[in-house]
C-alpha cells in the first residue's frame, strides 16, 4: 500500500502559520488559556501581575527610593528635591505604558538584565527633569533582589486585596444569602453516601461558607514582607559608600512607608515565606471550593437543584435535552490546576542555596497563572450558582421515602426512657437495627413500631409527630452563626 507521504508535512506547516499569522497582525496567538479564551474573566489581575506590571512596579520602587533618599538626605551632597521634581519622578510611573514596555524591552535587549533595563529607563528622564545630577543614586545600595521582592510584594498585595479578595468574599456571600434563603429547606443527608439523619439545605450551605470565610479572613491577614539591604543583607555597600547613614533605618522606613512589612534578617533574597504562607491558604480556599463543586454537582445529578438553561446555549452537541453543569466542572479543573501550582510555588520560594539562586525568579513569574486560575474558578462557581433552582418537591420526596432515618431518634428516646425508669427500654440499638438495616421501612410501619414499644404517653406522642423532613434538630437556627 502507498504510503500518504505528503499527510505529516500539512500539520506542522498549519501550526507555524497561527504563529506567523498572529505576528503578522500585531495580535500574538495566546499560548494559555488565561490569555486566550477566559481572558475577560482574568484581566483584571493583569495590572499587577503581568510582566508589565511588574516592571512598572519596578519603575514605581527604583523613583521612591530615589525620592526617599533625597527626602531624608541620606548620602551628602543630595538633598531633597522640590515638589514639582518629586512630581515629575512619580509621573514616570503613573505614565508608564505600552510604549514603556516597549522600550524597556529594547533596552534589555541590550542589558541582557530586567533590573537593570529599569534602572538605565530611569537614568534616561532625569534630565528632563533638572536632575541629571542624580543618575548616580537610582538604584543606589541595591541588588536587584532588593527592586524585585518589592515588586512582587506590591503586586501580589494589589492583586490579593484589590482583585483576588473581593471577588471570593463577593461568592461566599453568594453562598451565605442561599443558606439564608434555604435555612428551613429539609434536606435527607448522605454519609457515606447512605440517607442519614436529615438537616437542611441552609445549614449544609452554611458549613462551606463558613469554612471558607475562615480561610478569606487568614488570606485577608496576611503580612506582605519586604527589604532593601543590599547583596546578602549585610548593607557592606552602603556603609561603604555612607559610613554615617542609619541604614537599617532608612531601609525599614522605607519598606514601611511602601505599605510592606520590614524583613531586617535577609540573605540576598527576602525569604519568601510570606508566600508560601499566603499560597497554602489561597490552596486550601480552592479545595474547600473545590468539595463545594462535587457537593453541588452530585445534588444537581439526583434533582435536588435545577440548572435554569442559557438561552440559545447548547447543553450536548447530541443530546438536546441535556443541561450540563458545566460551570462546576469547569472550576474544578481550574482549582486543581491552581492549587498545584499553589502548592510548587510554596515549596519551592522557602528555599535557596546559601545565600541566593535564581529558582525564584522563574517560579515567580507564574503566580499570576495560579491567581488567574483560581479567579476563573470563583467566576465560574458564582455564574453556575446564579443558574440554580432548589428542587424542594425531590427534597421532600426523598426524605418521605426514607423513614428509616428515625431509627436513631426512636433509639435515643428509648434510651432516655430507661434512664427514666420506664420498663421495657431494653436493647433499643439492636431493636431498631433489626427493623432499619438494609430494609425500607414506611411512615406507617414506622408508627407501628413506635406504638408496640410501651413508651410514656410524652415521648410516644412525640415520636408520632415525627417525619423525616422535622428531624433535623436545629439546622435551620445554625445558619444564625453566619452573621
Amino acid at each position: 500500500m502507498e504510503a500518504m507521504a505528503d499527510s505529516p508535512s500539512r500539520i506542522p506547516s498549519g501550526r507555524l502559520s497561527l504563529a506567523v499569522a498572529g505576528e503578522d497582525a500585531g495580535r500574538p496567538i495566546a499560548l494559555g488559556p488565561l490569555d486566550g479564551r477566559y481572558r475577560p474573566a482574568v484581566a483584571p489581575l493583569v495590572d499587577y501581575l503581568s510582566e508589565a506590571a511588574l516592571n512598572r512596579d519596578r519603575v514605581a520602587v527604583e523613583v521612591e527610593w530615589l525620592i526617599h533618599l533625597t527626602k531624608n538626605s541620606v548620602l551628602p551632597g543630595a538633598g531633597p528635591l522640590t515638589a514639582e521634581q518629586e512630581a515629575g519622578l512619580r509621573a514616570i510611573v503613573t505614565e508608564f505604558d505600552a510604549a514603556s514596555v516597549s522600550e524597556l524591552a529594547e533596552i534589555e535587549a541590550v542589558t541582557v538584565h530586567d533590573v537593570k533595563a529599569v534602572e538605565y529607563y530611569i537614568g534616561r528622564r532625569l534630565e528632563g527633569l533638572g536632575i541629571k545630577d542624580l543618575t548616580p543614586m537610582v538604584h543606589f545600595g541595591c541588588t536587584s533582589e532588593d527592586i524585585n521582592n518589592l515588586s512582587y510584594a506590591l503586586g501580589i498585595k494589589g492583586a490579593v486585596e484589590d482583585v483576588w479578595l473581593p471577588a471570593a468574599r463577593a461568592l461566599v456571600e453568594q453562598v451565605a444569602q442561599m443558606a439564608r434563603a434555604n435555612r428551613d429547606v429539609p434536606m435527607l443527608s448522605r454519609t457515606h453516601g447512605q440517607p442519614a439523619t436529615p438537616t437542611s439545605l441552609g445549614k449544609e450551605l452554611a458549613v462551606v461558607a463558613h469554612r471558607l470565610t475562615r480561610q478569606l479572613d487568614r488570606i485577608a491577614r496576611t503580612e506582605y514582607l519586604g527589604k532593601i539591604n543590599g547583596a546578602t543583607g549585610t548593607y557592606a555597600a552602603h556603609y561603604a559608600s555612607v559610613p554615617g547613614a542609619d541604614w537599617q533605618r532608612v531601609s525599614r522606613t522605607f519598606v514601611e512607608g511602601l505599605g510592606l512589612t520590614w524583613n531586617p534578617l535577609t540573605t540576598q533574597i527576602e525569604s519568601h515565606d510570606w508566600q508560601a504562607e499566603l499560597y497554602a491558604d489561597m490552596a486550601r480556599f480552592n479545595r474547600i471550593l473545590h468539595n463545594v463543586c462535587t457537593d453541588i454537582w452530585s445534588y444537581i445529578s439526583i434533582g435536588y437543584f435545577i440548572q435554569i438553561p442559557v438561552a440559545g446555549a447548547t447543553g450536548s452537541s447530541t443530546m438536546p435535552h441535556k443541561v450540563n453543569p458545566i460551570r462546576f466542572e469547569n472550576a474544578e479543573a481550574n482549582l486543581e490546576i491552581s492549587s498545584a501550582l499553589l502548592d510548587t510555588l510554596g515549596a519551592t520560594l522557602v528555599t535557596s542555596r546559601w545565600q541566593r539562586d535564581l529558582t525564584d525568579s522563574s517560579s515567580q513569574r507564574n503566580i499570576g497563572v495560579a491567581f488567574g486560575h483560581s479567579l476563573l474558578a470563583i467566576s465560574n462557581v458564582a455564574k453556575g450558582l446564579e443558574r440554580l433552582e432548589v428542587a424542594e418537591d425531590v427534597l421532600a420526596a426523598d426524605l418521605d421515602t426514607n423513614w428509616e432515618v428515625l431509627a436513631e431518634a426512636i433509639q435515643m428516646v428509648m434510651r432516655a426512657e430507661a434512664i427514666a425508669g420506664v420498663p421495657g427500654m431494653d436493647n433499643p440499638y439492636e431493636r431498631l437495627k433489626d427493623l432499619t438495616r438494609g430494609h425500607r421501612v414506611d411512615a406507617a410501619r414506622m408508627k407501628e413500631f413506635v406504638s408496640g414499644l410501651g413508651l410514656s404517653a410524652d415521648a410516644e406522642a412525640r415520636l408520632l409527630a415525627l417525619t423525616p423532613a422535622t428531624y433535623n434538630g436545629v439546622a435551620g437556627r445554625l445558619v444564625d452563626h453566619l452573621g
